[in-house]
């Protein structure tokens, strides 16, 4: 198994500096095989990529984990096997945040993981003006500090509701949120507040759903549902046409393709290990496509990112950066990071 780095949140979980996603067993990115997934999740795990991210409305992600969780611990009487670490997220419809409502919540995905207790909760609410959200992590606080939760994160929270949070005391040891070279809203002001307060980002849509590959270098623009057809594909997309557009997509990949041959990598790995070497990330989340053919195909990428021969030089980001300079304001067009789900 490769050893693969490792971060350490403030709770003390070491996670992967490459974290699985499982967004796409949700159902928007096509039908996938339950079983098939489960079987697929020990390539990653033989690879030493051993963190997985979820949800409890990511579709059936909670109950695949919980399936490979028991089988691999099933097996552990008769080889050692890998501790794996999970973390999920809480995405709770506005309601009243008592402790009753935030308990059973997660319980219901302990039962689904079959696990005892929660690595990591990343808890995301829809609407800032709705203050029940203080409420809710006030509960998971207390939560954490009885031992349902290891680790208590965020997700899509922008700096100034995490500077909120952590000025009531409530110890935050992530924020999950969208980070990539079409979208470096993280670096205008949040990544210094995480830096200041022991909080790691874990960045998802690094890859732009795939677009950020050579598989679209030299491509006509894509616009019909059969050429956008996942829910990341579309989605990231609609990230490239407010960031620049298409023409200047194709300088950005035209650029890290020159670099990924001086490295003698792919696209993807330079694409990833740019959010990596960033202030304050933590890890990247690279989706898998579990359950569906192809799955692990990527794995070897995601390996060569991490490795500390690939070393991008002031000559790499100078390239890499003399086409993301041109592009438009994100901060100035959408926001604060997680602002695209609350506008």
């Amino acid at each position: 198994m490769t050893q693969v780095p490792k971060v350490r949140l403030s709770g003390g979980l070491e996670v992967c500096r490459i974290l699985n996603g499982m967004w796409q067993v949700s159902g928007t990115h096509g039908p996938v095989d339950g079983l098939k997934a489960v079987e697929d999740m020990q390539a990653y795990v033989d690879a030493g990529l051993t963190t997985f991210d979820m949800a409890d409305i990511y579709g059936p992600a909670e109950r695949i984990f919980g399936q490979f969780n028991s089988q691999l611990k099933s097996r552990s009487s008769e080889s050692p096997t890998p501790a794996l670490q999970s973390l999920t997220k809480w995405v709770p419809r506005p309601r009243p945040m008592d402790r009753k409502v935030v308990e059973e919540a997660l319980r219901w995905s302990m039962n689904r993981m079959q696990v005892d207790r929660l690595d990591c909760l990343q808890f995301h609410w829809w609407d800032y003006g709705d203050k029940r959200y203080l409420d809710a992590l006030g509960h998971l606080s207390d939560l954490q500090q009885e031992g349902l939760i290891r680790e208590l994160s965020l997700t899509n929270f922008d700096t100034q509701r995490l500077e909120e949070i952590t000025d009531r005391g409530i110890r935050i040891s992530s924020n999950q949120v969208q980070y990539s070279l079409i979208d470096r809203r993280p670096a205008a002001k949040m990544e210094e507040f995480c830096l200041a307060n022991d909080i790691q980002l874990l960045t998802y849509g690094t890859l732009a759903g795939g677009l950020l590959s050579e598989r679209y270098l030299g491509k006509a623009e894509p616009k019909s549902r059969a050429e956008l057809g996942t829910a990341s594909l579309s989605k990231y997309k609609n990230v490239i046409d407010t960031w620049g557009g298409w023409s200047l997509f194709q300088e950005l990949l035209v650029a890290l393709e020159t670099v990924a041959k001086g490295h003698g990598c792919s696209l993807a790995s330079v694409a990833t290990r740019y959010v990596l070497d960033r202030p304050a990330v933590g890890g990247v989340i690279v989706g898998c496509r579990l359950g569906i053919e192809g799955a692990g195909q990527h794995i070897g990428d995601s390996l060569r990112s991490l490795s500390p021969e690939l070393t991008l030089t002031t000559e790499d980001l100078a390239a890499i950066e003399g086409v993301t300079r041109r592009s438009r304001n994100l901060m100035a067009l959408i926001g604060d990071c997680g602002d695209e789900y609350r506008n």
